[in-house]
This record gives structure tokens, sequence and C-alpha cells, in this order.
């Protein structure tokens, strides 16, 4: 498969097709910045998926975090069932990096727990990108961390040919050169096990199935596909190409340079320790690193290895590590989800990184060289783009200035300009602020600086994506006083109750968020929270007992913005909207505000005594959007709907009242209550590995209903 086939019973409507026209124009005509500016509601991700299918490019989706990344990745998935669409996030559970406080002399060691499932699906992104050009891969800031080269990686392959000449010892000392350990008990990924002449290999980004390589004295007799549970033969493959079981790996003849290199920069750090007196830091150094020195000698591989990254791939100091990016051909396509969000979030990895192992290689704890185990700067990720779509609804400083019609790079700084001033020479800084305090001149000439007008709305390399195929208009806007502001929120969630919609209310702390849900409780309404001490799996689970109506209020804080996809709410209040900052400011209004843009009695009330410039710009682009929408309507006909229940899948499996049948007729089929939760159990893992975490968690509610134990806590 070399093109991409898009899926969909659904064609562009709206101004949909227009986006898509604009934004194919502009990539066709080698732009390397364009914009879509999509209101909620509006299917910006179907919009995305009809660039893929047209550019016909490697892809890459960037989202800022995994919970959207996951979203985003099973409606691609479901767009292009027939192309590869993978997921790179941080593969990690739980994550406490490397660490050391001076003022308390604490040290604190890394600890983390691997998903495995995520790391066999972000080694599987990369060996698509190693294979086929139909690929797309939703990923999230990691990938501007580092990785093994793709030189490396693609050296380290292995393929395998029923007739080739190799011995089985030989053919294992491959794989452990490729870092798959033995495990003859112990069949997971990663590992392999022999058998005679028989030797099974389950690759690291498998799902399931192993490799079984039989020999025939020095011939490789027969290479199969097996089940690795029960080692059944699936299919005869012929041949097969083992790719690494680890993202750090590096070639033995590279190792063998790279430990030698290593040891010199010991040598010399260990020295600058003693000659400045600092004794504790050179004994500390030198035993840390020797132990790290023979587990990579002898078994290829340590914990911590990134931290020596740079010998281990030949870089010169200060250099640019290799990324997920750099297995993406040169005229590659990026897209960036939310990207109000998103860009900050790259722009802003590479200090705080930096500022956490400077103090651990100032103490001896690293050697000066895990420096460049870093993420990209900002300029660095930027140089190693094609082209790039920012998708938002808010589309922050950065791509409004970048997103010009002349296409020249803007670079933000830090301060209004003066009049005539010019741009540093050879400047090509970024700095991230607020639009008023923004300045832009061409980078890296010396122009007279122009200043950046933050009322604009659009350029023509940011498309507006404006019109919802449900012909829903943007939230009415509703200002009212901060006096009394709790009752007339209580006033208003029972008047929505009553017709049952549901209600989010933010507010400006987490102890606020806290105190109002007892108070609303007190008062009889079926009210929860949301918060960032609230964990991720509570997280779905809150939302999905607001949807299910065991919930009718939701208080929270910053979590009620980007990517809530919440049907049922028909109205947002915003306690103390009148205080500016970043909970207030006009991109948190106007992403909180849309969370009611999918009900037709969408209202969004914001209490407040001063009308402040980011209240006036709500209103204004609400006023705006609200425009375009309903002439749209009357042009077409077109009724608004609310968003219906049925569409959402992830809400119910089956809808309550065929709950009985559902039952009635798994036991007609002959299932007894073991069986059909044996089945259940299955289907929930299934779910889970496909990050279907909504579902999971449905069939395991049902499972519990089946066992009588839903509803007695959480054990």
């Amino acid at each position: 498969m070399s093109s991409f086939e898009l899926n969909s019973s659904f064609k562009p409507s709206g101004d949909q097709e227009q986006a898509i026209g604009k934004l194919l124009k502009s990539l066709e005509a080698g732009n390397k910045h364009q914009g879509l500016l999509g209101v909620t509601g509006s299917g910006k991700t179907f919009t995305m998926a009809n660039l893929i299918a047209r550019m016909n490019r490697p892809t890459l989706v960037i989202s800022h975090n995994k919970t959207l990344a996951a979203q985003l990745h099973s409606e691609l998935k479901s767009f292009f069932p027939n192309n590869a669409v993978d997921y790179y996030v941080s593969y990690f559970d739980y994550y406490q990096p490397e660490a050391y406080i001076a003022s308390s002399d604490t040290y604190i060691e890394k600890d983390s727990a691997i998903n495995d499932e995520l790391d066999r699906l972000s080694l599987n992104a990369m060996n698509s990108l190693m294979t086929r050009r139909d690929v797309i891969v939703v990923a999230s800031v990691s990938c501007i961390y580092g990785l093994s080269t793709p030189e490396d990686y693609r050296n380290l392959t292995l393929r395998m040919r029923e007739g080739d000449v190799m011995d089985r010892d030989v053919f294992l000392k491959h794989l452990v050169e490729r870092l798959f350990e033995r495990q003859d008990f112990d069949f997971t990924r990663g590992t392999f096990r022999v058998r005679g002449e028989v030797v099974e290999v389950f690759p690291a980004y498998s799902e399931g199935e192993a490799i079984r390589v039989e020999f025939f004295g020095d011939e490789v007799e027969r290479v199969s596909l097996i089940d690795s549970a029960t080692g059944r033969v699936r299919e005869r493959l012929g041949s097969y190409t083992f790719f690494p079981a680890k993202q750090y790996v590096a070639a033995p003849e590279k190792r063998a340079a790279a430990l030698k290199a290593i040891r010199e920069e010991l040598e010399d750090r260990v020295g600058w320790f003693e000659k400045h007196g600092r004794l504790l830091e050179a004994q500390r150094l030198k035993l840390r690193t020797d132990y790290d020195l023979e587990l990579i000698e002898e078994l290829g591989f340590c914990k911590g290895i990134e931290n020596y990254s740079r010998h281990l791939s030949g870089r010169l100091p200060g250099s640019a590590p290799s990324t997920l990016l750099d297995f993406f051909p040169k005229d590659s396509l990026t897209l960036i989800d939310e990207s109000h969000v998103a860009v900050p979030q790259l722009g802003g990895m590479y200090e705080g990184d930096r500022s956490r192992k400077n103090i651990l290689v100032e103490h001896g704890f690293r050697l000066p060289s895990a420096l460049d185990n870093r993420p990209l700067k900002f300029h660095e990720f930027m140089e190693r783009q094609n082209q790039i779509v920012y998708a938002s609804a808010t589309p922050g400083p950065f791509e409004l200035v970048n997103c010009r019609a002349d296409n020249k790079t803007y670079i933000p700084v830090r301060r209004a300009a003066r009049s005539g001033e010019k741009a540093p020479e050879g400047f090509k800084g970024i700095l991230f602020t607020s639009p008023k305090d923004i300045r832009v001149a061409p980078s890296p000439s010396t122009e007279p600086v122009e200043k950046f007008d933050p009322t604009r709305r659009s350029t023509p390399l940011i498309v507006e994506q404006i019109i919802r195929p449900t012909g829903l208009l943007e939230p009415k806007i509703t200002i009212r006083p901060l006096k009394g502001q709790i009752d007339e929120t209580i006033a208003m969630c029972n008047e929505r109750v009553a017709k049952n919609e549901r209600v989010l209310v933010t507010t400006l702390t987490k102890k606020t968020a806290e105190d109002l849900t007892e108070y609303l409780k007190g008062v009889g309404l079926k009210v929860s929270y949301i918060h960032a001490d609230v964990d991720a799996i509570e997280r779905v689970e809150i939302l999905r007992a607001l949807r299910a109506r065991k919930i009718d209020v939701l208080v929270g804080i910053n979590l009620l913005r980007e990517g809530l996809d919440l049907p049922e709410v028909s109205l947002v209040c915003i306690l103390d909207a009148d205080k500016e900052g970043f909970l207030r400011n006009e991109t948190s209004l106007v992403q909180t505000a849309g969370r009611a843009a999918r009900h037709l009695n969408g209202e969004c009330v914001l209490f407040a005594d001063v009308m402040t410039d980011s209240i006036k710009r709500l209103v204004e682009l609400t006023d705006y959007r609200r425009g375009i929408q309903e002439k749209y309507n009357r042009e077409h006909g077109i009724v608004p709907q609310t968003v219906s229940r049925s569409e959402q899948g992830q809400l119910k499996l089956y809808a309550e009242d065929d709950e009985e049948s559902f039952r009635v007729a798994e036991d007609e089929a002959g299932y007894g209550l073991e069986e059909r939760i044996a089945r259940l159990e299955t289907e929930m893992k299934e779910a889970a590995s496909h990050l279907e975490f909504e579902r999971a968690a449905l069939i395991r509610d049902e499972i519990r209903q089946m066992r009588g134990e839903y509803g007695k806590g959480r054990g």
C-alpha cells in the first residue's frame, strides 16, 4: 500500500471544502506555515484527514497530551483502516526523572513504570516509517526527545530468508546485539527462546505474534508466523526482517568507540573535580559511570543509557539528538492539533530539561555529555519540518505571526517596538508572550520592525472553518454581575437539569472548586469536580458519569477546555470572569465557552463587574462567528440540531433499555455467566490494548454488575 485511502461515508460539508481547498493550495505552493482556524465542532479532524489523503505524504500529527492523542489516533485509524496509523507517546505510566536538591543534599533516583503497550506502539511507529510511506504517526511532545539514529536502526535490521546459510548460534548472537533477551519460559515482547534447532523470536513491536526460525544444520529451513501464546503456526512467511528490540541501540563497532570516549570524558571530569578539591563528586561520578560501562559492555544496555547517547551515536558536543522526526522523509507533512497549547509546549521542553541536568552534572551524578541527551530546541524542531498545518480554534501568537500572506518567517520578541527600530542582526530566538507584548521582524534580516496587530482575525494562510455540519451556532454569551454569582449559578443549574441538560462551572482555584462542589451537593445537585489532582482514569470516569446523567454539574478549573467532547452540556458558567490572567485570558475564555458549542441551547454565562479586553474579544469573536453561521444556515435552509447521544459511540455499548434483551440473547446462545464474563474480560483487554479506555471501562462495569460488585467502591 503506497497511497492513503480515506474511508468515510461523509463528504466535506459546510465550509470544510473551502478550508481543504485553501490549505491544499497553500501547501502545493510550497508554503511552510499555514493554519486552520476551526471552531469547536466544525470537524477539524475530518478536514485534516482529507488533507492527508490528498497530499499523500507521510504525516506527523502532534497533540499536546496523551488523551487527546489517543482520541486523534482512534479517529484517524477509522478514516484510514488500510494504512499505517501509529501512536507515539511517552511509554511511561509513571516517570520520576533523576534529580538532585543541593540545599538538602537529596538525590532522587530515576524511577519509572513502562507501559508495555505504549512501548510496543512506539516501536511499531518507528518500524512503519522504516518500511512504508503511507504512514500517519499521532505523537505527543515525546517526538522531540532522543532516539537511536535512523541509520543505526536500519543497519541493525536483520533479514532472515529460507535457504540462507547461517549457524544457529550466530543468529542468537545477532539477536543479542539487537537487545533481544533470552527467556525460555517467560516468552514476552523483545525476547527469544531456543528449542534445539528451532528459535522463536517475539518482536518488541508485535501484538501476540512471534516468528519461528527453523534450522537444518547451517541452513535456514523454514520461517513462520506463530501465535505467541499457543505456538500454532498461522502462516509460512519464507522471510522476515527483525528490527531492534529497544529504541536506544548502537552497532557493536560504534559501542566500542563510545565506551572509549566515555572513559576519556570520565577521566577528564574526575581530574577536574580532584583538582578543585571536590573528592566526593569525583568518587561518586567514577563509581556510577564505571558501573554503567560494565553493563553496556556486557549487556549492551544499562539503566539511563540515554545519558550516553551522544557518544553512542557519535555526535559532536552540543549537537541535536536524533529523534522520531529524523525517521520521516524530507517531504513529510506535520499537523499540530490545538497548536495554541502544543507550540509553546514544544518550545518549553529544552530549558526545563537543561536546568535539572545542570545540577546533576555539577554535583557529579552525570558526565557533562549527559546534557546532550535532551529534547530538541524549538529552532531545531522547526529546521526539521517540511510543511506545517496548525489547527486550533484560538491560534496563538506564533501561528498568527508566521502564517502570513507573504510567507516570511516572523519571530515573536519580548517587548513593543520603538519607531524605526530594527531587529538584532542574525536574531533567531523565539520567545512566547501574549499578543500585547509582541513585536515582529523578518528573521534573520535587519529590516524595520513591524508592529503586530493582535486584533487581526485571520490572514490568507490562516483558513477559517466556522460552519458546523450540524448547523449549530456559537454559544450565546451573557454577562452577569459578580454579586450573587453562586445563587444565580444554582438557579441556572436547576433550570438546565430540569431540561435533562448538563452544566460546566469553572473556578480559579482547586480549593474553590472542591468547596463549591460540596456546597452544590448540599442544595441537591448531582455534582463532581475535576482538576489536576484527579488522576487520569478517574477523570474519564467522571466525564462518563456526566454524560450518563449520574452527574448533572461538573466543576473545574483549567481542564474543561481543549478536546472535551460533551454534547449534553448546554451551559457553561465562568465565575470571576473579570480576573484577567492565564485562566481568564482570551484563549481560555474562547476555549471554555466552546464546550457548550455542541448543544442547540448552548450558552456561556460570565460573571464579571469589569469588561476586560479578553471578555470584549470573546463577545466580538462570538458575534462575528454567529453572523457567518446564521447567514449560511439561512442560505442553505439548515435547521441547527444538537449532536445526538447515539452518535457518541464510546458512551454506551448498547442502550440501557436493551440491556435485558442483550443478556437474554446471550442466554439463548448457550452462554452461562462465567462464559459471558470470560468473553467480556477478553473484550475489555482488547479495547484497552487499542487505547479505547472508555469502552474498556464500560465493559469492566458490566463485569462488575454481573458479579454483583458494582457500587462497592474502588478496591
